[in-house]
């Protein structure tokens, strides 16, 4: 592949695949170098160069020397400071090591797994901070749409479009694995707005949905009361509050008595008829009889609900121990100018911009409604980028239409 040549990519094949940067040293005594990864290089604290440090495992690399730079590399764990150079939108990481190398010494950077994996498919996204320099630059000055405005109304901008985007148009959806506990809880995500489905995994690695109940819920507020039926006060004149019992029973639930699911052996001559299900004296009793069941609930998925107050998912007694995936997006904002957004709607985060600017301006608010419309158009074409669909995908499902599965 070709070489970075001063265009948008700026990290080699092997920076970008292996997580390495290697730099050799052509004068004797050299002990700065710098560092051109697009992930910014991280010390956990100016001590953290030495194994024994506390905090060098928050560190995000690995310094290594070798005579040769074939083999013999050994990590380099004496004393070095880490600083930054500001090039444009570009971070150089600037290593400053406390001891000259000699001539001919090479010099590698490896970064950890987890710093390698982040960066891979980093090139369809943009940066937010990018956004708001690419703005300025095109938008605002002298003869240009915008004669001036502040950095910081760009800023709150470019973030309140980031979470608008992010909950119907760029459908950035982050995912959790977690295994669900005997008490049958889950904390919701630090950077969670809002769910966007939750599944468990079965032996072949298969998900299967679970589904928000309407069968129970979780009380935002629990007090204790007097035989009255009177809240009780404590000290402070604060309601006392107790644990819930909607969702102690619900837990405990047996779900099959709400499904009418009933594992047998389907072999059984009698699993149809009367006598086994229907009669006082079956295998069963009454159970299991489904006639007249509500569709939504006549499933073996299990539940879940939501507990605003103790910010919880909560879920049927099925569903202990098992595996699940809990799907849910944020707005995008968690990790502050650093957030990114994909080139698909790069133009789309623009007009949002030049209309929300403009709109809030006194002398420009009477045109405000023709960038409206330019918005509109931008964020409708981000739409349909993002949307992904692709023809052959749209013939294999025609084609599905009129295929007969059969036995």
């Amino acid at each position: 592949m070709p070489k970075p040549d001063g265009g948008l990519i700026r990290e080699n094949n092997l920076q970008y695949y292996a997580g390495a940067q290697i730099i050799y040293t052509p004068v004797a005594a050299t002990t700065v170098y710098n560092f051109t990864f697009n992930t910014k290089l991280v010390l956990g604290s100016t001590t953290s160069y030495a194994p024994t440090d506390p905090n060098y495992i928050q560190n995000n690399f690995k310094i290594f020397t070798s005579p040769n730079g074939i083999n013999n590399y050994t990590e380099f764990i004496t004393a070095y400071t880490l600083t930054y150079v500001q090039d444009g939108t570009n971070i150089t990481s600037r290593i400053t090591l406390g001891a000259g190398q000699p001539a001919g010494t090479y010099v590698k950077i490896q970064l950890k797994e987890g710093a390698v994996e982040d960066n891979y498919g980093s090139y369809e996204y943009i940066k937010l901070n990018d956004i708001i320099n690419n703005f300025i630059v095109g938008y605002v000055g002298q003869d240009k749409l915008i004669p001036r405005v502040n950095r910081t109304d760009v800023i709150f901008h470019a973030k309140r479009g980031l979470q608008e985007f992010s909950y119907d148009t760029l459908k950035s959806i982050k995912s959790q694995e977690l295994t669900v506990p005997d008490n049958l809880s889950l904390v919701i995500p630090q950077d969670y707005v809002n769910y966007v489905k939750l599944s468990y995994v079965d032996g072949n690695g298969v998900k299967h949905t679970i589904y928000p109940t309407q069968l129970t819920s979780s009380p935002y507020y629990t007090p204790v009361q007097d035989k009255s039926g009177k809240p009780i006060q404590d000290n402070f004149s604060d309601n006392v509050e107790g644990t819930s019992l909607t969702n102690e029973r619900w837990q405990a639930a047996n779900p099959n008595n709400i499904t009418g699911f009933y594992p047998t052996n389907t072999d059984n001559p009698l699993l149809f008829m009367y006598d086994w299900w229907g009669e006082p004296g079956g295998a069963f009793g009454f159970y299991g009889q489904r006639y007249g069941g509500d569709p939504v609930n006549m499933q073996i998925n299990g539940w879940f609900n939501i507990d605003e107050r103790r910010g919880t998912f909560n879920f049927s007694s099925d569903l202990s121990g098992k595996l699940i995936i809990l799907e849910y997006i944020s707005d995008g904002l968690a990790y502050d100018l650093d957030s990114k957004i994909p080139k698909l709607a790069e133009e789309a985060m623009y007009q949002h911009l030049l209309y929300s600017i403009m709109s809030t301006r006194r002398d420009t608010a009477a045109i405000a409604p023709q960038y409206k419309r330019q918005r509109y158009a931008a964020l409708r074409n981000a739409k349909i980028r993002l949307s992904n669909i692709k023809l052959d995908e749209i013939v294999q499902v025609m084609r599905n239409k009129s295929k007969w599965i059969k036995r």
